[in-house]
């Protein structure tokens, strides 16, 4: 059987794969309505107010360790085109979100919108057990091609060897990669919108790459082109990949959905996305290919393993998908920084201290209390004294990030300070022990409930001083019956 290994051949592949699509979509009809020109059909995925690359990583690669809890992650390298920090590097906040030893790297890979694939290509090129998260937030200018088409989203995917506990759901078969420097698409530091040469010029290029990069990544998966089962051909250059795809002489049948109508081009995320996507609707022993065009062209080819069966994604991309919430094309505006309303007459956040937000990490980025070990008490945040019985320094931690709290109740503050007030904040009570204030997000104030189901989720609080403030808010947890996204 082709791509079946050899004895003694080192097994290399994807042991689990997660993507992440924020709630709120901006329906491309009502840019139209809103400004007379521009939008189009379906719709695209917007970041809330609180998230950008960083939180999103993180909620993805939440995703993806979920469901494969055994994997023994050893790096962490972290892709976008749009940037948290410049200097600093963001991988840090998505390695303490997920609380891993401090021995495990976290690196960046930025910039380009190849750099989501090439990190990806690197870790099923390398020897560790790598945690490559891709995010990107996209940009436009109002009624623009960039602002319709472009998406919000992120994607993660455990790369490594497979072992017990953690097998491979999809063995790397072989890949290719053709490379040309040529004007596309381009955006000098600083800008916030892209640039793009006459589209023309670029499908002539990417034509060419991209049936170069095909034939030579076949030739190494050892697979023909009707054997392909899921095919995605993506890129910023949509009317490039919809032309080459047509070209590839695999099945009608084996196309699958590139997300664009209803998420949007996700940049450097948008392969990782497309792929976790595809792993979710692929049985065993099927091919999967995924081909990207940015400054060349990337081919991945994979084979699902029987462990496919098995592995059970903590929420399909296409569950995220259905679940989406509109937002008025106003409120979008407003939280790009595109139109500024009046703020609520409040004082603005201040900086966060560096010393205090080191001496606290386990608590401010991984949500971590304590708990008394005589008394089972938990608090949070996590204290040296236990209310219970008044031990001192006789704690454990808790993680708390993964469980499931309850809304004991709650208010909306309409005066306090805020990039989209009314601020909604809960008492909750969570699984097993252990209540706290917390702000709510992704939620509709007027369709909240007593004893609704709360998830805790990485988000930005404010940005002070160019200091992104991160810590954890609570969302309704999706599913019958949860509260509604805002509208």
């Amino acid at each position: 059987m082709p791509g079946t290994p050899l004895s003694g051949e080192r097994v290399r592949g994807i042991v689990s794969a997660g993507g992440y699509v924020p709630r709120s979509r901006l329906r491309r009809a009502e840019v139209a309505a809103f400004l007379g020109s521009g939008g189009g059909k379906g719709a695209r995925a917007v970041a809330s107010h609180d998230e950008d690359t960083t939180t999103m990583g993180v909620e993805a690669a939440r995703l993806a360790l979920r469901s494969a809890p055994a994997a023994a992650v050893g790096a962490v390298w972290f892709a976008t085109a749009s940037p948290a920090y410049l200097d600093k590097t963001n991988a840090t906040a998505v390695h303490a979100a997920l609380r891993l030893p401090g021995e495990v790297p976290a690196v960046d890979f930025g910039g380009g919108l190849r750099s989501g694939v090439g990190a990806l290509a690197a870790a099923l090129d390398g020897s560790t057990t790598t945690l490559v998260v891709m995010a990107d937030q996209r940009d436009g200018l109002p009624g623009g091609a960039d602002e319709s088409a472009g998406g919000d989203a992120a994607a993660a995917l455990v790369v490594g060897d497979g072992g017990t506990g953690a097998p491979l759901i999809a063995r790397y078969l072989g890949g290719a990669s053709a490379t040309d420097e040529f004007l596309d698409r381009w955006r000098t530091p600083g800008d916030r919108r892209s640039r793009a040469w006459e589209e023309r010029f670029g499908e002539t290029r990417y034509a060419v790459l991209g049936r170069d990069a095909w034939a030579r990544a076949l030739k190494a998966a050892g697979v023909e082109a009707a054997a392909v089962d899921h095919l995605v051909v993506t890129g910023m250059h949509g009317r490039a990949a919809k032309a080459l795809a047509s070209k590839l002489g695999v099945r009608e049948d084996a196309a699958h959905d590139d997300l664009g109508t209803t998420v949007g081009q996700a940049g450097a995320a948008h392969p990782g996305l497309v792929l976790a996507s595809m792993l979710e609707s692929a049985g065993p022993d099927q091919v999967v290919a995924l081909v990207h065009l940015a400054d060349g062209a990337d081919v991945l080819v994979f084979r699902t393993t029987g462990a496919r069966t098995a592995w059970a994604p903590a929420r399909p991309v296409a569950d995220q998908v259905a679940a989406g919430a509109d937002l008025p094309y106003g409120k979008f505006l407003a939280w790009r920084g595109m139109l500024t309303p009046e703020p609520p007459r409040r004082p603005e956040p201040q900086r966060v201290s560096a010393p205090a937000a080191w001496r606290n990490e386990s608590w401010k980025f991984g949500f971590v209390g304590s708990r008394d070990r005589t008394s089972g008490a938990v608090h949070l945040p996590p204290a040296r004294v236990s209310m219970t019985g008044g031990a001192v320094d006789d704690m454990e931690p808790a993680a708390m990030a993964d469980l499931v709290g309850t809304v004991v109740t709650f208010t909306v503050d309409r005066l306090a300070y805020s990039p989209s007030p009314p601020i909604v904040f809960a008492v909750v009570d969570f699984e097993g022990g252990g209540r706290f204030p917390v702000e709510l997000t992704d939620i509709d104030a007027d369709a909240l409930r007593i004893g609704d189901h709360v998830e805790m989720t990485f988000r930005r609080l404010f940005s002070a001083d160019g200091i992104h403030d991160y810590f954890w808010k609570a969302r309704p947890v999706p599913g019958p019956g949860a509260p509604a996204a805002q509208g």
